[in-house]
């Protein structure tokens, strides 16, 4: 009898396969009322995610945790009406064109899209009704006028940039975030790890299509065909 495959033990939830929550102390926020301006008070590490994190401190005594842009610092005043890094604006009121992150997907609720380091979203088109934006994976998406986003492009764009050069550091990282290091590929494993192994080689030797009967776990191969027949 063969083990479980990745797909499965995922599904699971061991603690290889769980991120360390307990170790993400910080929470991005967006002012609960309407705030008018606000001064960066600190920019600090956040362990849960890829960039760093600019605290606020807002005129009303409150503070806030957002993503932080390229080109700001301790101390640099934020304004909910100017379109300047960092500044945290309606939809319907940026610009077309303006690059923009952590943008909500409910008005008046927290950032959802475009929160990694290094990226930003542009916007397109401006109805009256709704906002169409193009995030980083240049999918379009339609937006509610009244949703909150930052102008700027979030800071630690080079980060992928320097490369890892040894399997131990990679491991750690990977360990950090709850995630299998290293993944073995399917058909270099036996027949009774995986339904992909054994054969001659490095070779499926059957469809990768699962049929449509078929039980969560047995979804290891593509979920659908772009085409199908015999290529002309």
């Amino acid at each position: 009898m063969g083990k479980r495959i990745i797909t499965q033990r995922r599904g699971r939830g061991t603690s290889t396969y769980k991120a360390p929550s307990h170790r993400y102390k910080h929470k991005i926020t967006y002012p609960v009322k309407d705030a008018k301006t606000g001064r960066i008070i600190n920019i600090i590490n956040d362990t849960a995610r890829s960039a760093p994190l600019a605290v606020i401190g807002l005129d009303d005594n409150s503070r806030i945790k957002i993503p932080a842009p390229i080109n700001i610092k301790q101390g640099d005043q934020i304004n909910f009406t100017e379109i300047k890094p960092g500044h945290i604006l309606k939809l319907k009121d940026i610009p077309e064109g303006t690059q923009i992150y952590n943008i909500e997907k409910i008005p008046n609720s927290h950032g959802t899209f475009c929160r990694a380091a290094g990226t930003s979203a542009r916007v397109l088109t401006k109805t009256n009704s709704s906002i169409f934006i193009q995030l980083p994976s240049k999918k379009k998406k339609e937006f509610h006028p009244e949703c909150r986003a930052t102008i700027g492009e979030i800071a630690g764009t080079g980060r992928l940039e320097k490369p890892i050069l040894k399997a131990g550091k990679k491991h750690h990282i990977m360990k950090a975030r709850g995630r299998l290091y290293p993944r073995t590929s399917g058909v270099a494993m036996n027949a009774v790890d995986h339904p992909f192994g054994c054969g001659r080689g490095r070779h499926v030797g059957k469809s990768k299509i699962p049929p449509r009967n078929a039980p969560p776990g047995r979804n290891v191969g593509l979920i659908r065909a772009r085409r199908t027949g015999k290529r002309k």
